[in-house]
């Protein structure tokens, strides 16, 4: 449930706040007092498109917060698989919003507009004041009624959805592979061309990087051996003066002190172990210079392995591991078009064995939506009739599509006749504005027990209607407003007067701003309200009576 809305520096509205109640709550005001700013506001919150100019003029910011009671257990669980967790029940979705952009959050934690838009779709739906010229559309007309037969029909379109995809994974892979003989034969040679010319390099992982280290190591190999060559003579070179002959002639003469003290007896003992040290170096520095020694077919060998390699990666991938993966899919695409017409058959089996799946459970699913549609027309009539429409017919046609969708094969329309004597033809070519948003808030009625959604909104859901019409549109959101939270818009006085809460809107000039403001009415001044919309601006005290009478039916 919307418990309160909370708008600052947008359009018209200095800052306004509003507290909600449970039932239909009920917003009233003269034309242009700022209702749709109202209204777009909330549309701001839920994620609608913003725009600089919806900023109050000389506002560094807008902001718009919407707090929700939840109190729905399956809600609740739906909100905290989208890791989103209510604060003693309540979530708070606000937008802060600046020149040219904005700010979404969802009790205090920043969000993508996305995720806002995918949690209010949970908690919210407004109906605008033109939704229900989407009844005139056909293709919206299946989504109402599996929305409408959702406990039956539901499975079974996850099942179809499913059996889909499979089928035109499979379609597509058939007519992909058909092939006439000379493209076959193409194919072939070229593929034995390719999987010949990756298996006489006969490739091995790694074989790549340890040529290049190589390469490198020869292309550097006369700079690295004279180092090295250096470096020996230092330590044990033919001459004298090196490293080993200096270390010998310590030991020789640490020998005499060896015998003196324990301390000298140290010394000469970590003398002796530096040679040995050394020792060691220097078989290993003599091995490193041999390793460098190589000769110009070694290097000549290397280059045009090297050159050779990075031909097949030019051709079949980046790396070794990639053309070898490249030729197990070749080898694989081989042995398919030399068996083709066994392949060709597979997969024409897999086709046909997916269809018929899928054609089964298109078939579940028709059976599932005719026997909805009974019921739902039943029920629309007889909402209808509550509307005043007395000798309404209404029907549901389901006729069979050509194709194959994600929804089955069903093509559904809806059919109406309101008037004795006519025909019954499509919705959308007899219904007119006021009929449509009869036929929507009888649809909405319908689905308040299959939508989770826990409030709805009604921007003038009273187009096009007055008088009796007015009354039985009005208990009829009463009677909605039984069911979950209703927050409608209205100017007809029989739809006012049934508010469990009434607000008025209207316009204030204060300093020369004009402000728009938003009152909670108590009973005297709803009775008030409901006669100015009665009466205009002549509010007499007949008018006041009316008012008071109305107000008391409810």
């Amino acid at each position: 449930m919307l418990t309160n809305i909370h708008v600052k520096n947008l359009a018209l509205i200095d800052e306004v706040e509003i507290d909600f109640k449970p039932g239909l709550n009920i917003l009233t005001g003269e034309t242009g007092a700022g209702k749709s700013i109202l209204l777009g506001s909330i549309h701001l919150a839920l994620g609608g498109r913003y725009s600089g100019d919806m900023l109050r003029v000389g506002a560094p910011f807008g902001l718009v917060e919407l707090s929700f009671l939840i109190e729905d257990e399956q809600l609740h669980q739906k909100l905290i698989e989208r890791e989103i967790y209510p604060e003693d029940k309540v979530l708070v979705l606000s937008r802060r919003l600046m020149e040219g952009r904005s700010v979404s959050k969802i009790n205090g934690e920043t969000v993508s507009i996305h995720h806002l838009q995918e949690v209010a779709d949970l908690l919210i739906h407004v109906h605008g004041q033109h939704e229900h010229q989407t009844l005139r559309s056909k293709k919206n007309h299946l989504d109402v009624l599996d929305n409408y037969g959702s406990d039956i029909i539901s499975k079974l379109k996850e099942e179809v959805a499913t059996l889909y995809k499979e089928y035109i994974s499979c379609k597509k892979t058939y007519e992909e592979a058909d092939l006439d003989e000379s493209s076959r034969k193409k194919e072939i040679s070229f593929l034995d061309f390719e999987i010949k010319e990756i298996e006489e390099g006969n490739l091995k992982v790694g074989e790549d990087e340890e040529l290049e280290e190589g390469y490198r190591r020869m292309s550097e190999g006369k700079k690295l051996t004279e180092n090295t060559g250096l470096a020996y003579s230092y330590t044990s070179g033919s001459s004298e003066g090196n490293a080993s002959d200096y270390l010998s002639r310590a030991i020789n003469a640490l020998a005499q002190v060896e015998r003196f003290d324990e301390r000298g007896a140290q010394l000469y003992q970590q003398v002796v172990e530096i040679d040995s040290l050394l020792n060691d170096f220097n078989r290993e520095l003599s091995d490193y210079e041999k390793s460098l020694e190589f000769s110009q077919e070694d290097l000549y060998y290397v280059e045009n392995r090297l050159n050779h390699i990075n031909q097949l990666k030019s051709k079949y991938g980046q790396s070794i591991e990639q053309i070898l993966n490249y030729l197990e899919e070749c080898q694989v695409k081989l042995d398919v078009l030399s068996n083709y017409e066994e392949h060709i058959r597979q997969l024409k089996e897999n086709l046909v064995q997916a269809e018929g799946k899928l054609q089964e459970a298109s078939k579940k699913l028709t059976l599932a939506r005719g026997k909805t549609a009974i019921s739902f027309s039943e029920r629309m009539v007889v909402g209808l009739q509550e509307l005043n429409f007395m000798d309404v017919q209404f029907k549901v046609k389901i006729n069979p599509l050509e194709k194959y969708t994600v929804d089955g094969l069903d093509d559904i329309e809806f059919y109406i006749s309101t008037n004795p004597g006519e025909p019954i033809k499509p919705l959308s070519t007899v219904a007119s504005g006021g009929e449509l948003s009869r036929i929507m808030l009888v649809l909405k009625t319908l689905l308040a027990d299959k939508e989770e959604t826990g409030t709805l909104i009604f921007d003038e859901i009273d187009t096009g209607i007055s008088g009796v019409t007015a009354g039985k549109v009005a208990n009829k959101l009463k009677l909605l407003g039984d069911k979950r939270q209703v927050i409608c818009i209205t100017h007809l006085p029989q739809i006012a007067a049934q508010a469990d809460a009434h607000y008025l809107i209207e316009k204030q000039v204060d300093k020369d701003k004009t402000v728009t403001e938003i009152l909670c009415l108590e009973e005297e001044d709803s009775i008030k309200e409901l006669a100015r919309i009665l009466g205009g601006d002549k509010v007499t005290e007949s008018v006041l009576a009316t008012a008071r009478e109305m107000k008391g039916r409810t």
